[in-house]
Order: C-alpha cells, then sequence, then structure tokens
C-alpha cells in the first residue's frame, strides 16, 4: 500500500486520537502522518491466504495473527505501521486493544510502489523491536518470498524455492508455495503513476 503525506508534526496522542475516528488508516513516523493506499486483488488475497494459514496454525496457542488493520508500534523510531500480516506471542500485546508492540513476524506483501520502502527504511525500523525474528516479503507480481531471519551476528536472508517450501522457523510453520500463492492473479508489473513508494518520497 503506498502512503501519501497529509499533515505537518503530529504528536502521537494527536495521531492515535484521530486514528479512532477516521475513515481511512494512516501511519506515523516520527511526527508525520501518511494515509494508506489501497491494496491490489493481489495484494489482499495474498495476505488473506497467509493470515488463514497462520491462523489455523497457531490456534489454541498464545500466538495471535494479525491484518492490516491492526497497529504496529515501533516505539524506537517514534512510528506506528500496518503491516499486511503479523504474529505475536506477547502476553503483554493480548491485553493491548488498539496497538502491538512485540511481533515475532512481520510480513509485508510488495507491490512496485512499496518495494523499496518495505525492503529499506521500514525494515530498518522495524529491525529495531527485539521481539521481532523473521521478516518476511511476498512479491505480488511474480512468485517469491524472501525470509530475512535475526542471527546472533545480524540478519541472514534466505528465499523461498520457486517451487519449494515456505518455512517460519519461529512459528515452527511450513506450507507450500501454492498455499501462499492460491487463487491469486499476479500483478502486472507497471509504474502506477498514482501512488508514491514510501514517506521518504514526499
Amino acid at each position: 500500500m503506498s502512503n501519501l503525506a497529509v499533515s505537518a508534526f503530529v504528536t502521537v496522542d494527536d495521531y492515535l486520537a484521530g486514528e479512532a475516528e477516521s475513515p481511512i488508516k494512516h501511519e506515523y513516523v516520527d511526527g508525520e502522518v501518511f494515509a494508506m493506499g489501497g491494496a491490489s486483488d493481489a495484494h489482499v488475497t495474498i495476505s488473506l491466504n497467509l493470515a488463514s494459514l497462520l491462523r489455523a496454525h497457531l490456534r489454541g496457542g498464545p500466538c495471535r495473527v494479525y491484518i492490516t488493520d491492526m497497529k504496529l508500534r515501533v516505539e524506537p523510531a517514534n512510528a506506528f505501521f500496518y503491516p499486511d500480516v503479523f504474529v505475536t506471542c506477547s502476553a503483554a500485546d493480548a491485553a493491548e486493544t488498539d496497538f502491538k508492540r512485540a511481533p515475532t513476524v512481520v510480513i509485508e506483501v510488495l507491490s512496485k510502489s512499496t518495494e523499496g520502502y518495505d525492503r529499506g527504511n521500514k525494515f530498518a525500523r522495524y529491525r529495531l523491536l527485539d521481539s521481532l525474528q523473521e521478516y518476511v516479503l511476498i512479491d505480488s507480481r511474480r512468485r517469491a518470498i524472501e525470509v530475512f531471519r535475526r542471527h546472533a551476528d545480524g540478519w541472514l536472508l534466505q528465499p523461498a524455492a520457486e517451487e519449494g517450501p515456505f518455512e517460519l522457523r519461529t512459528l515452527d510453520f511450513g506450507c507450500a508455495m501454492d498455499e501462499v500463492y492460491e487463487d491469486v492473479n499476479l500483478e502486472p508489473d507497471t509504474e502506477d503513476p498514482d501512488c508514491d513508494p514510501s514517506p521518504e518520497a514526499n
């Protein structure tokens, strides 16, 4: 989803108050608020497929799966995001109603307009979360999944093979690539002139 700057400096309290009443979602980065654009059919279907698979896998345990309507607070970066899918196993998060703080896994679905931001500045902010163990990028234009895993000496990229299994080791989860892309009509790989790639583009 694209982000379009809509205001000057805003406090966290004002952002949360406004978001509670807004008909559209906004992300927040260090005092700036950015309106969320709409998502394509492929984007939504991939997110729903994976959230459903994870929900079934985690049912009955302490972990919870959230999709794009739940905010994730990245306090070290003074930011709030709406990840496409994320999982938190935190008891403190279970008690929070408006946003979560301690994800174990964050998943973003890539489009041409957002890919650079999801790979770059957004990932840099997510990495500030000590709880985060795996960061996943799923392409909506071709069958490709990349999993970044936290190790003692940094983050290691481990792409999923095009016809191989997709695994989230932190959650002891695995599925076929076909399940992630079920009923997905891949997006054409063309520029969208109406979309800005990130807050940094404004």
